[in-house]
C-alpha cells in the first residue's frame, strides 16, 4: 500500500525562491519517469522524513500534486545538508507498478552464530543485495539465519533462497555474512633474555683470557 504525501508545483526555480522554500520546511524536489514530462515540485520535509524512516527508502509514495494528477512514486536519489542532517533535494521516479525494477535491500541477521560461541568472529561484507522486482513485491529486510555457521562458514547470495516475486541481480559468489577464527596473537619478546655478546668484545675478552 502507497503512503499519501502532499506536494505542490514549483514554477518559479530561482536559488531565491528554492531557499525561501526549505526555510519554510518544504524540499525541493522533481518527479520523473519514462516517457514522462519532469515535474518540479515541493514536499513536506518532515513528514517525508517520517515517511522514509517508518517504512524505508524503498517505499511507495502517492504523491499526491495540487494541480496535476496523483503519481507513484519511490525515491530514486536524494541530498543531505550534513551541518543540519537535513534535506537538500530529493528525486522521484515514477513508478509503474507492473514493471520490474533494481532495489537495494536491507540484509537483516538472526542468531548467534555456532562459530562465534567457539571464539570466531562474524562479519558482514554486505549489508544490502541488489533485486529485481515489481514495486509492490519489494520485501521490507532479506532475513538471513546465521546460526549454524561454524569457522571458516559463509553464506553468498548462491546460497539465498529464491523467491517467485524477486530475483537476486548481485553476483552468487558475493559473500554476505562470514565467521572468520580470531586474529592469531602476536608471540610476545622475552624482554629478560640477555642480547647476545658483541663480537668484538667477545674477541677481546678471548685475548685477555691468553
Amino acid at each position: 500500500m502507497a503512503i499519501e504525501l502532499k506536494a505542490k508545483k514549483r514554477d518559479n526555480l530561482t536559488s531565491s525562491q528554492i531557499k525561501a522554500l526549505r526555510e519554510e520546511g518544504q524540499v525541493p524536489s522533481v518527479v520523473y519517469g519514462k516517457d514522462k514530462e519532469t515535474l518540479s515540485v515541493a514536499v513536506p520535509s518532515i513528514e517525508l522524513l517520517k515517511t522514509l524512516r517508518d517504512e524505508g527508502r524503498n517505499v511507495i509514495i502517492s504523491l499526491d500534486v495540487v494541480g496535476e494528477s496523483t503519481v507513484d512514486v519511490m525515491l530514486q536519489d536524494y541530498q543531505m545538508d550534513p551541518i543540519k542532517d537535513s534535506l537538500v533535494h530529493v528525486d522521484f521516479y515514477i513508478v509503474d507498478m507492473t514493471e520490474e525494477r533494481e532495489v537495494a535491500v536491507p540484509v537483516t541477521i538472526e542468531g548467534e552464530p555456532a562459530g562465534v560461541k567457539e571464539g570466531g568472529i562474524l562479519q558482514q561484507p554486505l549489508w544490502e543485495v541488489l533485486i529485481s522486482v515489481k514495486p509492490a513485491d519489494i520485501p521490507d529486510t532479506i532475513t538471513i539465519d546465521v546460526s549454524e555457521l561454524e569457522i571458516g562458514d559463509a553464506i553468498a547470495v548462491g546460497d539465498l533462497p529464491k523467491s517467485d516475486k524477486y530475483e537476486f541481480v548481485e553476483e552468487e559468489d558475493a559473500t554476505i555474512v562470514s565467521v572468520v577464527p580470531p586474529a592469531a596473537e602476536e608471540e610476545e619478546t622475552d624482554e629478560t633474555e640477555e642480547p647476545a655478546e658483541p663480537e668484538v668484545i667477545k674477541q677481546k675478552a678471548e685475548e685477555e683470557e691468553e
